[in-house]
């Protein structure tokens, strides 16, 4: 039986987590909570709570020992750039030194793209972010592809619990910003978990993969759809939030290369979800929460 580890077993990463524990990978996911590592129950599945920050955490595991393969799938918990250096980057070097496991995918975002002029972007396209918590994620991947692995930049996540367009457009706190011409380039839990499942277990040839949906839409365009949709006025218009902790990038991001490598969709644009997926929407209309897409 192969064996992964998981740093990060939260929105996407709990997901990827019961993805390779179905196919029969025994998967250890590693928490920052003993609370957190107790909900990652079932076959083939174990939680750990771990301080990754600190080598030694993983030394004192044994069940960390003898991975096959490494996701790190953090969050940082909305921190800084002192946070993203222990979390992302330290977290990494720490495990990849500890485990030296054969394959290493460590998931960024496509915020690492500063591009503002709405051009497409693909993984060849040049990634200066402005943010420092991004130039952070960028240190990261040069971690990940000097180990021979993979990174998965992934778009603004979203799906039931968190949505953040969703729960402002219910709750009348959406803002259309500097005309609605901003590009929202998003991707559903769901997909997001399986490409990472997709590119460890097929063995994709490593290297940089965008993980996005087929169809960024500008922010004009998803308030309009969602006011059509569900029968609710559109939302005012104002100026845009400067101090936006992603920045005010304009891109569209392209996922042809992962498509291209047999990637399939559950939900290939923002609408379909929001139409099919009736917990994403109940949770929204509860109070769900979640991060703006780059």
């Amino acid at each position: 039986m192969k064996k992964i580890v998981i740093l990060g077993c939260g929105f996407v990463g709990a997901r990827a987590a019961r993805l390779f524990a179905s196919a029969g990978w025994e998967v250890v996911g590693v928490t920052r909570s003993e609370s957190s590592a107790a909900r990652l129950t079932g076959e083939n599945l174990r939680g750990i709570a771990c301080d990754i920050a600190n080598a030694a955490s993983f030394s004192a595991v044994p069940a960390l020992q003898g991975a096959d393969a490494l996701i790190s799938a953090v969050s940082s918990g909305k921190g800084g750039e002192a946070i993203y250096r222990e979390v992302y980057l330290k977290g990494l070097q720490n495990a990849i030194s500890c485990l030296d496991p054969a394959r290493v995918l460590f998931v960024s975002s496509t915020s690492v793209y500063a591009q503002n002029d709405g051009s497409w972007v693909i993984e060849a396209s040049p990634a200066e972010p402005l943010s420092s918590t991004s130039r952070v994620l960028r240190e990261a991947e040069v971690v990940a592809l000097a180990h021979g692995g993979w990174v998965a930049r992934l778009a603004g996540i979203y799906g039931p619990g968190r949505s953040i367009l969703l729960r402002k457009f219910l709750e009348k706190t959406a803002l259309i910003e500097d005309g609605g011409r901003r590009h929202l380039n998003q991707i559903h839990a769901d997909d997001a978990a399986s490409a990472l499942f997709h590119l460890i277990a097929r063995a994709l040839p490593p290297g940089i993969y965008n993980v996005a949906d087929d169809a960024p839409l500008t922010q004009l365009a998803c308030y309009q759809w969602l006011a059509a949709h569900l029968g609710q006025p559109l939302p005012p218009s104002g100026p845009a939030d400067p101090t936006r902790k992603r920045g005010l990038t304009d891109k569209r991001v392209s996922n042809a290369k992962l498509r291209s490598l047999g990637w399939s969709l559950s939900y290939p644009s923002f609408q379909e979800a929001v139409a099919r997926d009736a917990a994403l929407l109940a949770a929204a209309r509860a109070g769900g929460s979640g991060d703006a897409p780059p």
